[in-house]
């Protein structure tokens, strides 16, 4: 949805319906419904065939266990459910969804509803986000609303759902108990969620305590991956939203995606930024005379320009780039028998040859190799780990699918373009004691090179140039320098599809957030945030960029 200032009206709810948070409901017919958390802490619910794929996994990992008295399975890699979204894992014992080319982590949990409710019945109820496009309200608020229009009730308040809106259905709006914005709401039909079996408590409503709503805390170099300090709570079921207008989250034309292939979209709403390629630091050091800012302060601005060559080039020239050499790099085969254990990318035995065998060829590596990461000593099929870096940027690095320790320098698909950095005295909400950094990112369309998801077609760069503001204090200041080194490695910006507008082959945002405003914290993405310069060190370390980097 689009904006809600925590829990709204206390007021019951339509005859009928439950007027508090709905719980467990005791039918025996029951639908399993997989959701992912975004970094509003909103659930977005997988696509109802994902679900089917990810419960026919479980289920037959099940089977296998009662036959075997293996455990269950690890992980499920849900590229083969959706080629979209091929980059993502669902880690099950920490209940994570991991992308495997960025790091990114993001809370997964299953939720199971009464066969006869919206989610049984492949029915979603959507608000109309700031494009123009749909937004699917959480599966929660769905079967709420079906079952107030399937008793024929004209209006809801989604207050006992946390929420401070009223929905209208005669009108089709919702509308902000607060500030009395509307926007139109639709009901559509799309594929039911799979029947399950499970005699786990059944949900009518939004998340409780009880083990399947608060899933456990993932694990990796990100724990916390949520931006802003009022959604900084990743079990809380309460969606917060801005009295009026804000940005979307996703619309109906890419489905219920957590983003598209390839792992590039991170598109957090307001699309004030976006960016470009492998960027150097000039050389020269010289300070130029800026151009006015936005809000009319004109500073001093020291350029981030490419030279030519740059250094990103060079180093991928200097790095083993061929996918066999990379994989030998950075694994020891092992001999002998291999343990009694699951490949995490496959999900194939150790003691069996890679499951991607006969789509993944090499002339050098074997199907049934077995090789061990050389730092964190976890073990892949060698043929895995080549198919996986070969799926990817192939940029000379590896990140190992299961604790997400990155081998070499991780560099991005970030096109060409300028950073340019300033400082004036006026200070930012929450940062009183301190003047800002502003950063200006600069890109202008071209053509994808052969890094990018379609080589040859163009791409476009909305909204540039991208005004961006950091406090200037001591953690600001070192949050600017990783910045920079980011921006080198061409980290900060892809090419990929947009969530914000739908749109492909467009510059969009890479898993490093960035404040793009600097007098309020409305649409989350300005100030006063005093979780965010923490939550952007997170994101960058997720990224190989700390503070080692630095001083290379």
């Amino acid at each position: 949805m689009a904006a809600a200032q925590g829990a709204g009206s206390s007021s019951a709810g339509p005859s009928g319906l439950p007027s508090s948070a709905p719980g467990h409901s005791s039918s025996s017919t029951a639908v399993a419904v997989w959701e992912w958390q975004d970094e509003f802490g909103r659930w977005r619910p997988y696509r109802g065939n994902v679900c089917s794929y990810i419960e026919q996994i479980i289920q037959a990992s099940q089977q296998k266990g009662r036959r075997s008295g293996s455990g269950l399975v690890s992980s499920i890699p849900l590229g083969r459910a959706d080629p979209t979204l091929a980059p993502y894992v669902i880690d099950i014992p920490s209940l994570t969804q991991f992308r495997q080319d960025t790091g990114t982590m993001r809370a997964v949990r299953r939720h199971v509803f009464p066969g006869d409710s919206a989610a049984g019945q492949g029915v979603m109820w959507e608000w109309q986000n700031d494009d123009g496009g749909w937004s699917p309200y959480e599966m929660n608020v769905c079967v709420f609303l079906e079952q107030a229009h399937a008793t024929n009730h004209q209006r809801v308040d989604l207050g006992p759902l946390g929420y401070n809106y009223e929905v209208d259905f005669v009108a089709q709006v919702q509308t902000n108990k607060t500030t009395r914005f509307r926007r139109s709401v639709q009901r559509r039909l799309d594929t039911p969620y799979p029947v399950t079996t499970s005699t786990t408590p059944l949900h009518t409503g939004v998340g409780c305590s009880c083990q399947q709503c608060w899933p456990n805390s993932g694990t990796g170099p990100i724990t916390t991956r949520y931006r802003h300090s009022m959604t900084n709570f990743p079990n809380s079921s309460t969606t917060h939203q801005v009295p009026g207008r804000t940005a979307s989250v996703s619309s109906s034309s890419v489905g219920f995606v957590p983003y598209n292939k390839p792992a590039l979209t991170g598109a957090r709403s307001t699309p004030r930024l976006n960016a470009q390629s492998a960027l150097v630091l000039a050389q020269t050091g010289s300070l130029n005379t800026a151009l006015a800012a936005s809000n009319g302060v004109s500073a001093q601005t020291l350029p981030v320009k490419m030279s030519k060559p740059s250094r990103v080039n060079q180093a991928l020239a200097a790095t083993p780039t061929e996918p066999e050499s990379v994989v030998k790099k950075y694994l020891e085969e092992l001999k002998g028998t291999p343990a009694d254990e699951d490949c995490m990318i496959c999900m194939e035995k150790l003691s069996s040859s890679s499951g991607y065998s006969d789509s993944c060829q090499s002339s050098t590596i074997r199907p049934e190799a077995v090789g061990r990461l050389r730092n964190c000593q976890h073990s892949f099929h060698m043929l895995c780990v080549l198919a996986m870096y070969s799926n990817g940027n192939k940029d000379g690095s590896l990140q190992c699918p299961s604790c997400k320790t990155i081998y070499g320098e991780k560099t991005g698909t970030q096109p060409k373009g300028k950073m340019e950095i300033s400082t004036f005295p006026q200070s930012l909400p929450g940062h009183k004691d301190c003047g800002t950094i502003r950063i200006v990112y600069h890109i202008s369309r071209g053509i994808q090179g052969p890094e990018h998801p379609n080589p040859g077609m163009p791409y476009t760069a909305r909204g540039f140039p991208r005004y961006c503001y950091l406090p200037d204090n001591e953690k600001g200041r070192k949050v600017l320098e990783l910045l920079k080194v980011a921006w080198k490695r061409r980290l900060i910006f892809t090419v990929g599809t947009s969530n914000t507008t739908g749109e492909s082959n467009t510059v969009v945002w890479n898993e490093i957030h960035h404040k793009t405003e600097m007098d309020s914290n409305l649409s989350g993405h300005g100030y006063p945030d005093p979780n965010y310069l923490d939550n952007v060190l997170a994101e960058l370390a997720a990224q190989g960029v700390t503070e080692d980097c630095l001083g290379q």
